[in-house]
């Protein structure tokens, strides 16, 4: 039973830890250094470091409990609307998403962060699945490369919620821009001249 205590603090510490990263993630600007972490969990950064064996592990599950209900709410919309809603109402909350996690994407490149890393194809394939059903549905053009519009979507998302003047306003507005540019041309469009 000696070893007990040990362990009840090695798992307070690793929630402090990730409760400190994550809360970092959501800041503008803020350090993620094992420093920042350490301090803003009330620890030691050695302990920071025991507690995960590393900075990017800590980062890597930090990130990940952020991200699983992203990619969760992805899937549960296209189980519960049309594709169209789906993608429309995913790509809202997606740029609301970025825009209050900066960091994720500021100071984490070059990380190694497999679950993160697993959890972005989540992500990706979720929405060109949203894009391919919105398809077959008639609701988003054929005439584009799949591939690239979901590229073109996901760095106009990322754009739009970098934006110093992302608001939900502004995102709705991109997001009926997109979506209008999305749809099949009508007719007439196609066939200029032809009424």
């Amino acid at each position: 039973m000696s070893g007990s205590p040990r362990r009840a603090d090695a798992v307070r510490n690793r929630g402090l830890a990730l409760e400190a990263a994550t809360a970092l993630l959501a800041e503008p600007g803020a350090a993620l250094t094992v420093e920042a972490i350490a301090k803003e969990a009330g620890l030691g950064a050695a302990t920071v470091v025991r507690a995960f064996g590393s900075k990017d592990a800590l980062l890597d599950a930090a990130v990940a409990g952020l991200m699983r209900p992203v990619v969760q709410r992805a899937r549960d919309l296209l189980a519960e609307t049309s594709p169209e809603q789906a993608l429309r109402t995913f790509l809202a909350e997606l740029i609301a998403f970025q825009s209050a996690h900066h960091a994720i994407n500021d100071q984490l490149d070059g990380l190694a962060l497999p679950a993160v890393t697993a959890l972005r194809a989540d992500l990706v394939h979720a929405v060109e699945e949203m894009l391919d059903r919105a398809r077959q549905d008639g609701a988003i053009r054929t005439d584009l490369d799949p591939a690239l519009t979901t590229v073109l979507v996901g760095q106009a998302t990322y754009g739009i919620a970098r934006s110093e003047a992302a608001s939900p306003q502004l995102a709705d507005a991109f997001i009926t821009v997109l979506m209008d540019g999305l749809r099949p041309p009508s007719p007439t469009e196609r066939f200029p001249g032809r009424a």
